[in-house]
């Protein structure tokens, strides 16, 4: 493992504040300590640009202003909030993962980073981005942005670098005053240098470019929900008429049913 030196460690956070000081983005999630609200954008932000979230953030938490209104709120109602998003089933699983709080926690947001775990589509990083950014807990976090900084600064001629090389970094780097700020000074650094420098993560042994939108079925998944969040109903006819695909069509009306997030009637397809 790499040991950084006292000085070390100071010239990289010196790095880091320095550009945060002129360069950080201005996100409404940075503006609350309000676990809820917190725990919606870090799943929001799941495999999406943090600038494409930001008005769908906000008018969601404007809808759903609290775990128990989410939670009693119809999934209908709430994934047609979430279009736009993609990844509808994220949508599905902060809705029971609010109603898990309601029943396990009487509604508080559990602040235990293994208590958060066990919330439906919390998983690692998640969990431990709630107990940062909003209980401001030293835990060590790994996202493609954090990823980034520490290939460029500690790896700059390498590929292929493995996250258990960069976490023992990134644990001896924390600002353990305020962890909160550094992750986000991480953050935004790590954008700034994609933009600058092309992508660090790229040289990372767990890079997966991600496939094109158009033509997968994400975009089938997204088109047969969207029409029954606005229809509330619809006939196998009207969902095969989505696309020239019919195969592709049928196989994502069957995930989607067995995923739970829609249901299908004697006629006809429902949320």
């Amino acid at each position: 493992m790499k040991r950084l030196t006292e000085k070390d460690v100071t010239l990289f956070q010196r790095a880091v504040y320095g550009f945060f000081r002129h360069g950080r983005r201005n996100f409404p999630w940075r503006r609350t300590n309000n676990p809820y609200h917190i725990l919606v954008s870090e799943i929001m932000l799941q495999q999406t640009q943090a600038p494409r979230v930001v008005e769908k953030y906000k008018s969601f938490i404007k809808k759903f202003p609290s775990v128990a209104k989410l939670a009693v709120a119809p999934t209908r109602v709430v994934l047609k909030e979430w279009s736009g998003l993609g990844y509808n089933r994220r949508a599905l699983m902060l809705q029971q993962a609010a109603r898990m709080i309601v029943h396990d926690h009487r509604g508080v947001v559990p602040r235990k980073v293994d208590e958060l775990k066990k919330l439906r589509g919390v998983g690692e990083y998640t969990a431990k981005a709630v107990s940062v950014f909003a209980f401001n807990q030293p835990e060590v976090l790994i996202e493609t942005n954090v990823r980034s900084v520490f290939i460029h600064h500690f790896f700059p001629k390498r590929k292929k670098v493995s996250d258990k090389e960069l976490l023992p970094l990134i644990a001896q780097t924390v600002d353990i005053k305020n962890p909160r700020q550094w992750y986000s000074a991480l953050m935004d650094y790590g954008t700034h240098l994609k933009k600058e420098h092309g992508n660090p993560s790229r040289k990372s042994l767990h890079y997966i470019r991600q496939k094109a939108f158009i033509g997968s079925d994400r975009q089938v998944r997204g088109a047969i929900v969207r029409l029954l969040t606005k229809k509330r109903s619809a006939t196998e006819r009207e969902l095969l008429a989505l696309d020239d695909d019919l195969v592709r069509v049928k196989s994502n009306i069957r995930k989607l049913i067995n995923e739970g997030l829609i249901k299908k009637g004697k006629m006809r397809y429902t949320i």
